[in-house]
């Protein structure tokens, strides 16, 4: 979010698509109400199913599934032909007349310097023209057919209300209704904010559809302004937590990336990755990026890393490419991964193509499930009466159950969607053996740390010189992790404007990244997260509901990162002088000597309004961009491209290029991709209230509520099928099939789309085969293994489906032979101790 939850009550139009709060988000959906309620806000859903959060709207519109970036490129055509957007923003704020290169180009659904065969970008061209010093040109009166402005009014006119209302299937009426409320919030005492989740990231155009938004936030003047903004509605707080930590492939904690082959010492890796500013006076905030990774290795190997050793920059691994889920399980399928270790993660669940997952897991050596449930990946050998699934008696996977404590059997912080790290303390202990994550780990590196002490290994300094400075060696206290993210002083730091006086003591808590350097001096583990934790305390833990601002601020409640920032980008709040746009929604200001004002100023704070500097300050030009220039993997502009499948076979815009030129595929699954002469309908996924991504079907009072698989079928497409409520449906996909109860609904419409009739099928995902619950199907057997081009999120929410009576109504149970693999303690018996014990276990051959 670059907001808040309690911010959306300062809204005066909301805009969900992408999402359904109410039903997925139901308690931060609260602060929509509250918008409703008290500041008169209309709420406007764009969804293709009418949902519950569309039962509490203003205005409803339907969409397909897959067609967002048409729609809201439909938008930005109509704010600029109408000149509805916010002007003076714009101009001062927005790159809008930075001047492009000539060679950039748009033509036939490519952008210029694509490579065919590699299926990627060159992106050269992808840039703007600069000055003999440098420097970006820009023409202040936007007259250059070359200024980003005009480029992209050329590039949006094709996206008239009749063509979006052709390829999204939104009646054109509706369209431009909802259009005329988004105009309106270009007025500077008005804001429009925009909440999207999964229906937006899990598609091969997944970041388009997000920065689609976030340029028209920046046309509209709604970026860094109360009751504005672009929020991410998280589903639970490991998600923002995995990347703010760099649990991803390529990344480092705080949003670094890792080294790659060519970063052949530490000066290298610095160099590409440290800003070279293209406006005079303007400042990356990345040009720290030196003190943040120095500051890391730090963290990661203590005394071990110095300026001779270049602070065991030879240690970091180095990747080749990025090892996303889809490439390691496609890794895995070609028989080129031997082990795999799964914490926190129920991937045969989760990640798309089930028939894939299974047989991928099939060829591992080993297993390692560290989850506080028996998960589906943990019984993935287990038939359960799926098409083309694998032969259990031919699998050799070992699979080692190592049962893990629940966020409540804990203390610690967790991180939701508004940035704030909040701690919380440990409400039960855990059943039987489970332990901690940390434990777990601990334990397998101080084993393995061990073994390369007495046995020597190819490369063993990462492991033998890693810092572990904790009490207990075996497991480190939440509180001591806490602190070693926020970082501290190495040596003394000293006043920079009193050279004598020191700031901060040697082995004191930092209190800001300002403070970071990359002499070795510092470490911190997680530099946005430096502050949380300072010498005045565990900042998590503050309860303090004051709200002075009466804006949804509450500074003093737990701690947001960076700097405890509410509001990102917060200085364009204001307009250039210094003075905020709305007076009624005052953030910050400028006092005549310094930035303050409710929030932590996103600025520096003795920079006064005159002076060049602009507020978007992780941006090499100091402005945001309506042209992303090299930052997105298939162009500076969203482009409408159909997904992977979709129900036309072709695309209405350039049928040449039909659907992301740039996503993540690989070549084998594109036999797997179904067209629609075979699977004419379009299926997608989501959430229930009732249930909680795949834990709470083992929850009896859950199951309870939602006992069972089903799907969500239109009246119009239910006649046509001869299905009645309740009936028992086979939905297949060209990946195989599911079975489940018909919901035969008027929620699901059917549209009107380039001249045909499309239907549209809702498919659940809480269902499986382990837990209380009746044991089903996963839904992920149906979806394709594509996915963005940019993040690798798979393509969940749009693919193409046949759907037909289920005539013996049977739901296929485990068949006894293939469940009767046995999992073994430790020391003896055949057992299943479910969360009581440490589970080791094979499925051999001879047992079934």
């Amino acid at each position: 979010m670059t907001n808040t939850w309690m911010d959306i009550k300062n809204a005066n139009v909301i805009l969900v698509m992408g999402g359904n709060a109410a039903e997925a988000h139901p308690v931060g959906f609260k602060w929509v109400v509250e918008a409703k309620a008290h500041n008169k806000a209309k709420l406007i859903v764009v969804d293709p199913r009418f949902t519950r959060t569309a039962s509490v709207a203003d205005y409803y519109a339907p969409i397909r599934s897959g067609t967002d970036i048409a729609f809201l490129n439909g938008v930005i055509r109509y704010i600029l032909e109408k000149g509805q957007v916010q002007h003076e923003y714009v101009k001062a704020y927005t790159n809008a007349s930075f001047i492009v290169r000539e060679d950039f180009k748009f033509e036939d659904g490519l952008f210029s310097g694509y490579n065919e065969k590699e299926h990627k970008y060159d992106k050269t061209s992808w840039a703007y023209e600069l000055d003999d010093k440098g420097m970006a040109k820009v023409d202040e009166t936007l007259q250059n057919p070359r200024c980003v402005i005009n480029l992209l009014k050329h590039h949006v006119e094709r996206y008239t209300p009749e063509m979006v209302s052709s390829i999204t299937g939104t009646p054109q009426k509706q369209f431009l209704e909802i259009c005329e409320m988004l105009a309106a919030t270009s007025a500077p005492d008005r804001t429009l904010t925009s909440l999207y989740a999964l229906g937006w990231t899990q598609h091969s155009i997944g970041a388009q559809n997000i920065r689609a938004l976030a340029m028209l936030q920046l046309l509209l003047g709604n970026i860094g302004m109360p009751g504005g903004g672009v929020n991410a509605l998280r589903g639970h707080s490991n998600i923002q937590g995995l990347s703010d930590l760099g649990l991803m492939s390529d990344l480092l904690p705080g949003y670094m990336t890792m080294p790659k082959d060519e970063d052949l010492d530490r000066a290298t890796y610095l160099d590409k990755r440290t800003p070279k500013l293209l406006r005079p006076g303007q400042m990356n905030y990345f040009a720290n990026y030196p003190k943040f990774f120095v500051s890391l290795m730090k963290a990661w190997y203590g005394p071990a890393a110095t300026k001779d050793n270049d602070f065991a920059y030879d240690w970091m691994p180095k990747l080749d490419k990025v090892y996303d889920g889809l490439r390691v399980f496609d890794l895995m399928h070609e028989g080129k991964i031997n082990g795999y270790f799964c914490q926190g993660f129920n991937p045969l669940a989760s990640f798309p193509n089930k028939n894939k997952l299974s047989e991928s897991l099939s060829k591992l050596k080993y297993l390692v499930v560290m989850d506080p449930l028996a998960t589906e990946t943990s019984e993935f050998w287990k038939n359960h009466g799926e098409s083309n699934d694998v032969d259990a008696s031919k699998i050799q996977t070992e699979v080692f159950r190592l049962p893990t404590t629940l966020f409540a059997e804990e203390e610690g912080s967790l991180v939701n969607s508004s940035r704030w790290l909040q701690w919380h303390w440990k409400g039960a202990d855990a059943p039987g053996e489970c332990r901690t994550d940390v434990a777990i780990m601990s334990d397998l590196f101080l084993k393995l740390r061990e073994m390369y002490k007495k046995e020597g290994g190819a490369f063993p300094d990462p492991i033998l010189n890693l810092h572990w400075p904790y009490h207990d060696a075996e497991e480190a206290t939440p509180e001591e992790l806490a602190k070693e993210y926020n970082g501290k002083a190495l040596a003394d730091i000293m006043d920079p404007n009193d050279k004598t006086k020191v700031l901060i003591k040697a082995g004191q808590q930092l209190s800001s990244f300002a403070q970071l350097a990359d002499d070795g001096t510092t470490s911190c583990g997680t530099w946005i997260f430096c502050g949380s934790w300072t010498e005045a305390g565990n900042q998590m833990a503050r309860r303090d509901t004051a709200d002075p601002s009466g804006l949804g601020i509450a500074p003093n409640w737990a701690w947001a990162w960076p700097a405890n920032r509410r509001i990102l980008y917060n200085r364009a709040s204001c307009d250039p002088s210094g003075k905020p746009w709305d007076a009624k929604r005052k953030l910050i200001g400028w006092d005549g000597t310094k930035w303050g004002g409710y929030d932590v100023p996103d600025f520096k704070a003795d920079i006064p309004p005159g002076d060049a500097m602009n507020p978007f300050i992780m941006t090499n030009e100091g402005v945001g961009r309506l042209f992303a220039l090299d930052k997105m993997a298939e162009g500076p502009f969203p482009e409408h491209y159909e997904p992977f499948e979709n129900p036309l076979g072709t695309n209405p815009l350039h049928p040449k290029v039909v659907s992301n030129p740039a996503a993540r595929v690989f070549d084998k699954d594109r036999e797997h991709f179904g067209t629609n002469a075979e699977f004419p309908y379009v299926g997608t996924t989501y959430r229930l209230t009732e249930h909680f991504h795949f834990w709470t079907k083992h929850s009896k009072i859950n199951a309870s509520l939602q006992p069972e698989q089903f799907v969500e079928v239109g009246e119009a497409l239910a006649q046509e099928k001869g299905i009645a409520n309740g009936d028992r449906v086979i939905v297949r996909s060209k990946r195989g099939y599911i079975k489940a109860v018909a919901v035969v609904t008027k929620r699901i419409k059917a549209l009107d789309v380039a001249g045909k009739r499309v239907h549209q099928i809702g498919v659940p995902i809480h269902w499986g085969f382990t837990g209380a619950a009746r044991q089903g199907f996963l839904a992920n057997t149906l979806t394709p293994f594509v996915g963005d081009a940019n993040t690798q999120t798979p393509e969940f929410k749009s693919f193409l489906v046949n759907i037909e009576k289920d005539t013996d109504g049977k739901v296929p149970a485990v068949p006894e032979a293939t469940a009767s693999a046995t999992m073994k303690t430790a020391d003896a018996g055949d057992v299943d101790l479910g969360r009581r014990g440490w589970l080791f276990g094979r499925k051999r051959k001879e047992e079934v």
